[in-house]
């Protein structure tokens, strides 16, 4: 079988979950790489995939020329400064590859550059669609030149401007990347240790940002002083925070499911992961957006105020598949067969005679 390659943004956490839950649910005869700037980001992988380490396509490293950020960047990238040794060993590896391997598809999570790069190396490509505003020539070129779109959320939080087009090649896997087994709300409760009669609000952060400040968190806490209120990752520090007693501080946990499911109400940010984390446990919850590029977390939020979900828990569940990586694996399967398939062609039928 041709092999599928896998670009993987390291920044944040879920885009190395959903493609680990995707190699796990590929046929094991089916060749996966791996392309990141980091190798220690992902949870566990089969035995046949494998990783290359790509410099990072935006951090410098110091060997940077410097000196032609004068010249305009086109509508059609993002991230494409000049004199970036970096950037041309990632572009060069990706393409020799394509070159050696034959690829069948190139899943790209997430990078317009990389995305439009196999496209003009002749590999057909699977973008991954987030929300925001990406409408720009871009993204655009990105979506436009994509054999398909895979996007890690219920088809009901898509963003209203995506026309049927688009929505056509777009396999939605609500719940992709995340474990949607949810535990008994006692059960965990007595792994946290929060009391079964406790009103425990729950703070969430994820990944790919800084996190909530500190002291507006405390002025909640001091407001509601008979509940529990845990945060769970990061926490941007206030100098003049003054915090009550009745909050803590867990920072990174290996539980955050449990913590989850053992809240009466959730405060979280709207990044994927832990949107999807949420929708399974069907929590009462407050979004409050984090500040991402293309106002992502704000177009998330607005589509899930649109589904009215916030407080109905079988609302909230009902939009995370049973199956979410099987059913992705499957339709990345189905989409290589229909591009490398030949299609049949009858012969072509002789002309009728010609009548005197």
């Amino acid at each position: 079988m041709r092999p599928f390659g896998y670009f993987v943004h390291h920044q944040g956490r879920g885009h190395a979950e959903r493609c680990a839950a995707i190699a796990n649910a590929l046929p094991r005869e089916r060749p996966l790489t791996l392309f990141s700037a980091r190798d220690d980001i992902f949870p566990a992988l089969p035995s046949h995939v494998e990783i290359v380490r790509l410099p990072s396509l935006f951090e410098p490293t110091g060997d940077e020329a410097g000196t032609m950020d004068w010249v305009a960047t086109p509508e059609t990238l993002h991230c494409a400064p000049l004199g970036w040794p970096g950037i041309r060993r990632a572009m060069a590896t990706l393409s020799g590859w394509f070159e050696r391997a034959d690829p069948a598809l190139m899943i790209c999570d997430v990078s317009a550059e990389i995305a439009q790069l196999a496209r003009i190396c002749s590999v057909p490509h699977v973008k991954i669609l987030q929300h925001g505003d990406r409408g720009d020539p871009g993204h655009r070129a990105a979506y436009d030149g994509a054999a398909g779109l895979l996007a890690p959320f219920h088809a009901d939080l898509a963003q209203p401007e995506w026309d049927a087009a688009m929505r056509a090649k777009t396999c939605f896997a609500g719940g992709l990347g995340v474990d949607t087994r949810v535990p008994e709300r006692e059960v965990a409760r007595q792994r946290i240790g929060v009391a079964p009669d406790e009103e425990m609000i729950l703070v969430v952060a994820g990944g790919g940002g800084g996190g909530f400040a500190q002291a507006p968190l405390g002025v909640g806490a001091r407001a509601t002083p008979d509940a529990r209120w845990i945060t769970i990752g990061p926490v941007q520090r206030d100098w003049h925070a003054t915090e009550p007693a009745n909050i803590e501080h867990r920072g990174w946990v290996g539980d955050a499911a449990d913590h989850i499911a053992a809240a009466d109400v959730v405060i979280a940010s709207t990044g994927n992961t832990t949107c999807q984390q949420i929708l399974a446990a069907g929590r009462p919850w407050l979004a409050v957006p984090e500040w991402r590029y293309f106002d992502e977390q704000h177009r998330k939020a607005e589509a899930l105020a649109e589904t009215r979900a916030g407080h109905r828990p079988a609302a909230q569940r009902a939009m995370i598949a049973d199956t979410p990586a099987e059913d992705a694996a499957a339709w990345l399967e189905a989409l290589s067969d229909r591009l490398w398939t030949p299609r049949v062609v009858g012969p072509v039928p002789a002309p009728a005679p010609e009548r005197a």
